[in-house]
């Protein structure tokens, strides 16, 4: 195997093109044409301020000037428009606002921003996966725009309590479910009653990836996380189902809610992580669901979008779904209001590439411009099950209750699999683009050398055509070998690894 390694590129020093035509074009855009032209001849500063590109991979394709500022050096320097600033002593993280504000923070990325700027036209404009109003601060400082709705109205959407209620404002109604606050153990049996069962799912007002899930059928449960329950304000307790989840990204825009396919979630295998009810990948399977319950889906999403938009709210959002395997029935499960975990799935879809990324239809909203789209015509496109290709990613996490720190990792790019399920490295890619066949996938690390691996810990994710669960909605052996190649490429001392607590948090 040959390796070529390139020079990457100074992104401190580099200078975009220098076509004004973004600026002299006042007219309104006509249609996805008008819309691709657009973005591929920007020249205002766009940034995608992170711990990792992954969320936005293969957006700097669609729009000029766009460039990935990260924590995680997840390409070994050869993204060519990733600015990854060196190390600087801070306190530890809790959050990836911390990391975001960090970055805004870090002299070099200063410095980059303010040579990139436009004089009085200001410094470009940014977008985060999360961030708060520290980081709206520090962006106005730096005159950069950020573009999402406040960091205030994002809070109170992706609160789990005023989820609900906004669903049920739009009529989109959740699992059988009460809210409330709960003292103990027979409180909670008191509010649950005979309407939710003994079998319960209780759930506080933020958490991501199964970490404020909880399942409780005795009082032993309860105790294992009587602290979480208790100390919160409200929970939201819900009867348990036997379900099926999805997921379902949208945009809601001047013209109406843009729908993006209903996507299978892969949820709790011990194989990917250490967490019950947590997040561990995605599905992009036509026929994963039937026309009903994907057209109750698309209907849900558009009447919350329109709930969302009465609140001022615009721009990118998921809704996690759970079908109900017994009656059938679709519940809205709750919103993130943001780009998420299957953003890449989405954006890089070919119902996308032959239009255009959900993605930028959000930019669209805080780019100045004018614009025509029928966006019923787009959403019935997007809904054909014939342009819509299939593929799958697993979130692989460090499952194990220990720590050492990684002494060996797998770069980013492109791997293959033999017939014996052995697993070697072809070449470094910055996306999935180039993987054609189920014997390929594209990985991005995220745990490189000298990171700590602890439970929960992200090491990376993995992509390829096809599916990874079968019609059991079980992984499938080639999920299970590609999950046990990437792993072999990790290797550990846990001699040199001091006390580490985990973060409690994603990074994705």
């Amino acid at each position: 195997m040959t390796t070529v390694t390139t020079k990457p590129v100074d992104l401190a020093k580099a200078k975009p093109l220098t076509s004004n035509l973004a600026r002299r074009t006042r007219r309104t855009l006509r249609g996805i044409s008008d819309i691709r032209r657009y973005f591929h001849r920007n020249t205002e500063p766009i940034y995608f301020i992170s711990a990792t590109n992954f969320n936005l991979l293969g957006i700097d394709e669609w729009v000029g000037n766009f460039t990935y500022i990260t924590y995680i050096d997840c390409f070994d320097g050869q993204h060519p428009n990733t600015f990854v600033p060196a190390e600087r002593p801070h306190e530890p993280f809790e959050s990836i606002e911390d990391i975001n504000n960090y970055l805004l923070r870090h002299p070099d990325v200063r410095r980059l921003i303010k040579s990139r700027g436009q004089g009085d036209k200001g410094n470009g404009k940014a977008v985060f996966l999360m961030f708060d109003q520290t980081t709206e601060r520090l962006c106005k400082e730096l005159g950069l725009e950020v573009c999402f709705p406040p960091a205030a109205l994002r809070t109170k959407v992706d609160d789990k309590m005023e989820t609900t209620r906004i669903g049920n404002r739009a009529r989109v109604r959740s699992v059988p479910n009460k809210l409330a606050k709960v003292r103990d153990y027979q409180h909670l049996r008191k509010i649950a009653g005979k309407s939710l069962g003994d079998d319960l799912v209780v759930q506080t007002a933020y958490g991501d990836s199964g970490h404020t899930t909880f399942f409780i059928k005795s009082e032993a449960d309860f105790r294992k996380h009587e602290a979480d329950i208790t100390s919160a304000p409200e929970v939201k307790i819900m009867k348990r189902i036997r379900c099926r989840g999805s997921a379902l990204e949208a945009c809601v825009t001047r013209h109406g809610t843009i729908v993006g396919p209903l996507m299978t979630e892969l949820v709790g295998f011990p194989e990917l992580t250490p967490y019950k009810g947590g997040w561990c990948g995605n599905e992009v399977f036509a026929g994963a669901f039937d026309r009903r319950i994907r057209n109750n889906a698309r209907r849900a999403a558009m009447a919350f979008g329109d709930e969302l938009r009465k609140m001022g709210y615009r721009g990118y959002f998921e809704i996690d779904f759970l079908t109900d395997l017994d009656s059938g029935k679709v519940y809205l499960g709750e919103c993130n209001p943001r780009i998420t975990g299957a953003s890449s799935m989405t954006n890089l879809a070919a119902f996308a590439h032959a239009d255009a990324p959900l993605f930028l239809f959000h930019l669209l909203e805080w780019m100045g411009v004018n614009y025509e789209l029928d966006v019923d015509e787009l959403n019935q496109r997007w809904a054909n099950p014939e342009n819509i290709d299939s593929w799958s990613q697993l979130v692989i996490k460090h499952t194990a209750d220990t720590v050492d720190r990684i002494t060996h990792a797998p770069p980013s790019g492109i791997y293959e699999m033999d017939a014996t399920g052995k697993m070697h490295y072809v070449r470094m890619q910055t996306h999935r683009r180039t993987v054609r066949f189920e014997n390929r996938a594209f990985y991005l690390r995220i745990a490189g050398v000298g990171d700590y691996r602890y439970e929960g810990a992200d090491l990376g994710i993995l992509v390829s055509p096809g599916r990874f669960m079968d019609d059991d909605f079980q992984l499938t052996k080639r999920a299970r070998q590609w999950i046990k190649g990437i792993r072999s490429f990790y290797a550990g001392d846990s001699d040199t690894a001091e006390h580490v607590e985990p973060t409690g948090f994603k990074l994705l």
